[in-house]
């Protein structure tokens, strides 16, 4: 009887008998990623199985595609290394410095989190429109900016600041100033310091940040199609284009798109657990 009940108590601890043994916190956990993410991705690709592979080729790799995939992951991997320079920089001056109206300017830091996408894109194109502030500008020099990819550009840095800024800003507070006045007292420069010292203690959260803007960037439509002109071949974007084939009734179409971004997006948030591993490990 002893030996029966072993091997009971040993198939409860099968994955099965796991899943049935859980308690109602982890239930309910599945059950809503399940609904929440699951369900709809495996839908997603449901839907794009229902074609021969050879037709879901020939959308995701049309010319319209293509040039869309290039707008989007160019120009969205451009403004995540820009802002992880200026991010950083950003996070620097908030933590190291103080100066007049500091707590309103890291404040404003979250307003992209905050502010609805099209009073975003919006607000871009008024003040970067040929008649705008800044446009109006750059204008007599042959410069524009709202309704090109340059506006892409602008509005994919404004939405993906905040993720350098927030990801750099705490481990800069949490850096122990002994450290750098041990540098200091050995003989070291402020540069040397910062770069051997200051520097790769946040090379993890910077590529961490990089790479959370980058896949928000990718993911960006209400200030986009705002702000640029949605050519396709000029300044059109995926999501776009996704919106552009579902107004044309293309279902399919849509759906092989979003396969693709979804599909890069898994990429992504692959590529951010091995720089938080790496990170870890370095640490």
């Amino acid at each position: 009887m002893g030996i029966s009940l072993n091997n009971r108590g040993k198939n409860l601890l099968t994955p099965l008998g796991s899943l049935l043994n859980l308690s109602w916190p982890w239930r309910i956990t599945i059950g809503y990623l399940s609904i929440m993410l699951l369900l709809p991705m495996s839908a997603l690709l449901w839907t794009s199985a229902t074609k021969d592979p050879g037709e879901f080729w020939r959308i995701a790799t049309s010319p319209v595609a293509m040039s869309a995939y290039d707008v989007t992951f160019v120009t969205a991997f451009v403004t995540a290394l820009i802002n992880g320079v200026f991010g950083t920089l950003i996070a620097w001056v908030l933590v190291r410095y103080d100066f007049p109206f500091k707590r309103i300017i890291d404040a404003a830091i979250d307003l992209p989190f905050a502010l609805p996408t099209a009073v975003a894109g919006l607000t871009i194109a008024t003040v970067y429109s040929p008649t705008g502030w800044i446009g109006s500008l750059l204008a007599p020099f042959g410069i524009q900016i709202a309704f090109s990819r340059l506006g892409v550009g602008i509005a994919m840095l404004f939405i993906s600041l905040p993720f350098v800024v927030r990801t750099v800003q705490p481990v800069l507070r949490e850096l122990e100033p002994e450290v750098e006045e041990a540098a200091w007292s050995l003989g070291a420069s402020n540069s040397q310091t910062f770069w051997r010292i200051t520097i790769p203690q946040l090379i993890s959260p910077i590529l961490i940040g990089i790479a959370l803007g980058f896949s928000r960037a990718v993911g960006e439509y209400g200030s986009i199609v705002i702000v640029a002109s949605n050519i396709p071949f000029k300044d059109l974007i995926a999501p776009v284009l996704i919106f552009q084939r579902l107004e044309q009734y293309d279902y399919y179409g849509a759906t092989v798109i979003g396969v693709v971004l979804l599909g890069v997006s898994l990429v992504i948030l692959f590529a951010i657990n091995l720089v938080q591993a790496w990170g870890r490990r370095y640490a």
